[in-house]
């Protein structure tokens, strides 16, 4: 009888079961609401080899939520070592997250590009075509393409933070190309209007507001959708600005990962088109 109260305190709880320390972490963190003892169990059970992969991410999470960001980053980065291969994607996707809580820009973008060699080299979702991710208590399957277009969004946006709006335009053209929706025809729009591309910038608004592109129907959407059009229509034509400080497009970005993915996966067979066609976006940038 006290065991099957035990598993349904468990099931109702959703906390794993048994005594070790990362249990113990878990209890402390759901059932007892205490976030500091949490911490200090998830540490033990790091050190213990108790779920060690669970526990970093686990631990990250509460760090974050308790405002200590630049030491989660610095645990995952300390001990994601002991966690096996499949688990260093998931491990990004938390650094990631953590670089934006404390606003380490550089960081996101370097991440991401490493990303994205991954997915050249064919070895994102460890060599499969899907994985499996999860949101809100669901599963749901990802595509390389999804995870591609989904990168490329978060490098965009990365980009708009630095106030590089020509290279957040090349990033979200291609992810747009790739996977498109609503948000990112929005993020694409603003980057347009920043350099005072106004007729290009109302094309692709006008793709949101006929409602066109999946998401377009979201409230925060439409309402955003109406910013732009009030701010695209109190401003006259004027010629593209080039060359301002800060919208200059990073010839690295192009460069630098072409280079890099040249060296690394010679066999050009896995290359995705993204990377084959990127570059003409540069070339239109120039002319």
């Amino acid at each position: 009888m006290m065991k099957r109260e035990n598993e349904c305190f468990h099931v109702i709880h959703k906390v794993p079961s048994g005594d070790g320390p990362y249990v113990r972490a878990k209890h402390a963190q759901i059932v007892q609401k205490d976030p500091e003892s949490a911490i200090i169990w998830f540490w033990r059970a790091i050190n213990a080899g108790d779920r060690v992969e669970s526990a970093l991410k686990d631990m990250a999470v509460v760090m974050k939520q308790l405002d200590r960001t630049e030491e989660a980053i610095e645990a995952v980065r300390s001990f994601r070592g002991l966690c096996p291969k499949h688990a260093q994607d998931s491990l990004d996707n938390v650094l990631i997250d953590l670089y934006k809580k404390c606003g380490k820009v550089d960081e996101q973008i370097m991440l991401l590009k490493h990303k994205l060699k991954m997915i050249y080299l064919g070895e994102a979702f460890n060599g499969k075509p899907t994985k499996t991710a999860r949101s809100h208590g669901k599963k749901f399957q990802v595509s390389i393409k999804q995870e591609t277009s989904r990168i490329l969004g978060n490098l965009g946006w990365a980009y708009m933070q630095k106030s590089n709006y020509m290279a957040a335009e090349v990033v979200y053209s291609k992810a747009q190309m790739i996977d498109p929706d609503a948000n990112k025809a929005l993020n694409l729009c603003h980057c347009l209007l920043k350099q005072a591309r106004h007729q290009e910038a109302h094309l692709v608004l006008q793709e949101v507001l006929h409602y066109n592109l999946p998401g377009s129907e979201d409230s925060k959407s439409r309402n955003r959708a109406e910013e732009l059009l009030l701010e695209l229509e109190s401003v006259q034509p004027q010629p593209a600005l080039l060359n301002l400080p800060g919208l200059n497009f990073e010839d690295d970005f192009v460069e630098a990962l072409e280079r890099a993915l040249n060296e690394l996966a010679p066999a050009r067979s896995r290359r995705l088109p993204i990377f084959e066609e990127i570059s003409q976006f540069r070339d239109q940038l120039a002319c």
